[in-house]
């Protein structure tokens, strides 16, 4: 028996809602798990301690590859956080995922109701940047089985699996890319870059390389070129449209 039917079967599973941004029916948030499989694949092994691992706020995260991590999302032994925003996650999701933003999760967050020796597999597009982050959070509150999904979330498009949301009509295919580029003090290298959406909560993250310069591909629907967004590097902060953002490499 998987955890979910134990979990169903026992009624022990305690479910919040967020503020409209919900994975769930009748405004719940959703238990993290994919629906109910119409045929099971067979049981295998998997060696997650070869996985590859990713430091992030000095804390290894494995990432789990997306062919193992849908093997368990069909079997139902793993529940699926995805730590964007709120609006992204409206948008587009993996189908039964739940919602727990980077770095340290929402408001009446559902993984506080969650076992710590629960399977858990986070996920962002960036693909490592936000899931990695949420995932070293996890791993640092005492949860024992916490992965980052390797490939990130357009892979799961790509790959045709399932994914729910407003949006998913004109997502299914792929999500928008927008390139940016920039350029910070070599001596931030390692730290954080993000970009977001002014007065919205979509957002992307990237790190600093060893010569100053980052770069990352942002994936929000709805936006024009005359869209407003902040970027946020280590010594700076600027606040450009997306046609300024994708056209010159940002800089202080």
């Amino acid at each position: 028996m998987n955890r979910r039917q134990f979990l169903a079967m026992s009624a022990a599973v305690a479910v919040t809602s967020v503020g409209g941004c919900l994975g769930g029916d009748d405004g719940e948030q959703s238990d993290g798990y994919g629906p109910e499989p119409e045929s099971m694949p067979d049981e295998r092994s998997i060696d997650t301690d070869a996985y590859a691992t990713k430091a992030f706020d000095g804390i290894e995260v494995p990432l789990a590859p997306i062919e193992d991590v849908f093997y368990w999302y069909q079997r139902q032994e793993t529940r699926i956080v995805d730590t964007r925003g709120p609006s992204s996650f409206e948008d587009a999701r993996i189908t039964g995922a739940a919602l727990s933003s980077a770095p340290d999760g929402v408001s009446d967050d559902p993984v506080a109701d969650w076992s710590q020796d629960d399977r858990i597999v986070t996920y962002c597009v960036c693909p490592h940047a936000m899931a990695g982050q949420r995932a070293a959070a996890l791993i640092d509150d005492g949860y024992e089985n916490v992965y980052a999904l390797d490939e990130g979330f357009q892979a799961w498009i790509d790959f045709g699996y399932p994914i729910e949301g407003a949006e998913v009509e004109e997502t299914s295919a792929s999500l928008p890319a927008y390139h940016v580029q920039g350029q910070s003090d070599p001596a931030y290298a390692g730290e954080y870059v993000s970009v977001r959406t002014v007065g919205a909560d979509k957002r992307e993250m990237s790190v600093v390389d060893s010569d100053g310069s980052y770069e990352l591909t942002l994936h929000f629907t709805g936006l024009e070129p005359d869209s407003l967004l902040e970027v946020e590097a280590p010594d700076y902060t600027r606040e450009l449209t997306l046609e300024e953002l994708t056209r010159d490499v940002v800089t202080a």
